[in-house]
């Protein structure tokens, strides 16, 4: 998974089900391991480490259905270990407060979640009542900013199939102040050659991506008749325009959240690379606070905004992870791709 106007890159590395205690020290092994890959030093191993093993012992005590996902974020020098735990669990009224030292829901003393807070260098926590919780925590070589990983308005995420390692799905992102940029590839089938026929995509993207999205996509259709095809979808976010232009081939869902109303947008049956007859580009509203939301067919079309405001509100990436959790299809590579412009 690639940002194109400039990095980071962001690559998923493990995604781990935490249904025991057992699944602790596979989730602290897999951070520590990319940690180590990336260059960290052993103290920051060992803080991530804590850190991750404070996440999935929450999970195995709060939780159904928790996962911990470990990802790198990189720079061209600098780089990143990025955290996400995700569940199904009853969820809490009051994130903010159970994110606090002394803070429990279930009557355990709450130093879990401080502690994540003060080994990361950014860190996020969404929880909704009925739906779950998603933790986000993102750890940098050394404490402080890294200049070459900022804070963004956009991420997504990638799941793959059930017995595949790679995942067959594909976004990009090309930014600039007031604008992004967004192409979500699903490619044909499961496995590597899906996930050569989405990297195709993606590089396509990186090349042309400032050219209108119909253009893009066609571009894209000429470059994946060498692989298996696939399902694509690109997405102009103009915060000045106040407009979304969207161009589309195949099952890739689009759709803009604003003012607690989901507007879908439309893509054109067809697979990028083997069939296209018409490749047309629609332009949408995009009010004040709106949200981009582009998927594969991994997820089902059927999830709703209708009292989803905290959900709304969130980072880009606890967004993507919720929808994933709630609207993924197990059988299927799901990957969602969420932006939140800013002026």
């Amino acid at each position: 998974m690639t940002t194109a106007g400039s990095l980071p890159v962001t690559e998923d590395f493990a995604w781990l089900r935490v249904e025991d205690e057992t699944a602790h020290g596979r989730a602290r092994r897999a951070a520590a391991t990319l940690a180590g890959q990336l260059g960290f030093g052993e103290v920051r191993v060992a803080e991530i480490g804590l850190a991750v093993t404070e996440l999935a012992t929450n999970l195995t005590k709060h939780a159904v259905e928790g996962v911990v996902v470990v990802r790198s974020v990189r720079g061209v020098s600098e780089a990143a270990v990025e955290v996400v735990a995700i569940d199904r669990g009853p969820g809490m009224a009051d994130a903010v407060a159970a994110g606090q030292d002394g803070e429990s829901t279930t009557g355990t003393l709450g130093i879990g979640m401080g502690a994540v807070r003060r080994l990361a260098d950014v860190a996020s926590v969404l929880s909704e009542p009925g739906h779950g919780t998603v933790v986000t925590a993102r750890f940098h070589p050394r404490r402080g900013p890294l200049a070459e990983i900022p804070e963004t308005g956009f991420a997504g995420i990638t799941r793959p199939i059930g017995g595949e390692e790679v995942c067959g799905d594909a976004y990009a992102v090309h930014h600039e102040p007031g604008r992004l940029r967004l192409m979500m590839c699903d490619g044909s089938g499961h496995g590597p050659l899906a996930a050569a026929a989405s990297r195709a995509a993606a590089d396509v993207f990186r090349e042309h991506a400032t050219e209108p999205p119909e253009a893009v996509v066609k571009h894209i259709h000429e470059a994946l008749r060498r692989t298996r095809g696939g399902a694509v979808a690109v997405a102009d976010v103009d915060t000045a325009a106040g407009t979304v232009r969207f161009a589309g081939l195949g099952n890739i869902a689009g759709c803009v959240v604003a003012g607690g109303r989901k507007q879908g947008m439309i893509s054109a049956p067809g697979v990028a690379g083997h069939q296209a007859r018409t490749i047309r580009a629609f332009d949408y509203p995009l009010p004040p606070g709106s949200t981009v939301v582009l998927h594969s067919d991994g997820l089902t079309e059927r999830w709703s905004v209708d009292g989803r405001e905290r959900l709304f509100a969130a980072t880009p990436l606890a967004i993507a992870a919720a929808l994933l959790r709630d609207a993924g299809i197990r059988h299927d590579d799901a990957g969602v791709l969420v932006g939140k412009p800013r002026p």
